[in-house]
């Protein structure tokens, strides 16, 4: 019996069509010179998936193979740098929540907060972690809707506390078209462990309109609000399997915190799919 011949699984890197007409539309548009016009521009998908080999893979730049047709690192980290400049991943993370919202898929009912330590190296955002043995690192924030859709992402030191991020992180919330009327940017409620537990921040939180649920000092772990606050947990898991965001090795803030917001909006992009 002759077995039919399997379809090879796509990489992680690869972009569709889909993908891609959600993408190229944000992208600059880069006029080629009619005099003295130089080597002709790396074609824009390759260099994406470039980046997004770097992003899933964690490979080094100049490490970054020339056979796969991608471009070479540099091409690719300048190209980063130029998107970066034109606000391009924050648009797409915000495409992505109002095509998410638009299949009532977001449940602003309610969102969950979280900051582990992900991992070292240099930049500005980067301190030492009082819960790390005083090593030096950056800290990831994440505040998801209740289903565990990342709705914003921040980066700080790892000295930084986790509840001087609460108010930051409600605040990058962009707000979410996808339904008539005002887009939505605020959920009603907000859940926080026990490092968020300060009053002071309960009542900012109320000042922004949202209802603070965040566990006292002294309640057991894995009780109470952990059976919703879950989702964010699980969202971080889903965020380090970007091995680029599991140990921070750009020093440049900026650069590190692309790949974070762009690690979010292919979050959303599974989670899109998954409703198709």
């Amino acid at each position: 019996m002759i077995r039919g011949c399997e379809v090879a699984r796509p990489k992680p890197w690869e972009v569709d069509d889909e993908l891609w007409a959600v993408i190229e539309p944000l992208l600059p548009k880069v006029e080629r010179r009619t005099r003295h016009p130089g080597r002709k521009r790396h074609p824009d998908r390759l260099v994406f998936q470039g980046i997004l080999f770097v992003l899933h893979t964690g490979i080094s730049w100049e490490h970054l193979p020339q056979e796969l047709g991608f471009g070479s690192g540099m091409t690719c980290w300048r190209r980063l740098a130029e998107w970066i400049e034109a606000g391009v991943w924050p648009r797409l993370h915000e495409v992505l929540l109002a095509e998410l919202r638009s299949a009532n898929a977001l449940d602003f009912s309610r969102a969950a907060v979280d900051g582990p330590h992900p991992g070292v190296k240099g930049g500005a955002k980067n301190g030492r972690s009082p819960v790390d043995r005083g090593r030096t690192g950056s800290k990831h924030h994440l505040i998801t809707d209740a289903t565990g859709i990342p709705l914003a992402a921040t980066l700080t030191g790892g000295n930084r506390n986790d509840v001087t991020q609460l108010i930051p992180l409600l605040q990058a919330v962009p707000p979410v078209r996808g339904k008539r009327g005002r887009p939505r940017r605020r959920p009603d409620v907000v859940l926080g462990d026990r490092g968020y537990d300060h009053d002071k921040y309960r009542r900012l939180v109320w000042d922004l309109g949202v209802k603070p649920l965040i566990a006292r000092r002294g309640t057991e772990h894995g009780s109470g609000l952990g059976t919703q606050r879950w989702v964010v947990e699980r969202a971080f898991a889903h965020l380090h399997w970007f091995r680029r965001l599991r140990i921070r090795w750009e020093t440049r803030d900026d650069i590190h915190e692309a790949f974070l917001t762009l690690g979010c909006a292919l979050i959303c992009w599974r989670r899109l799919k998954s409703l198709r």
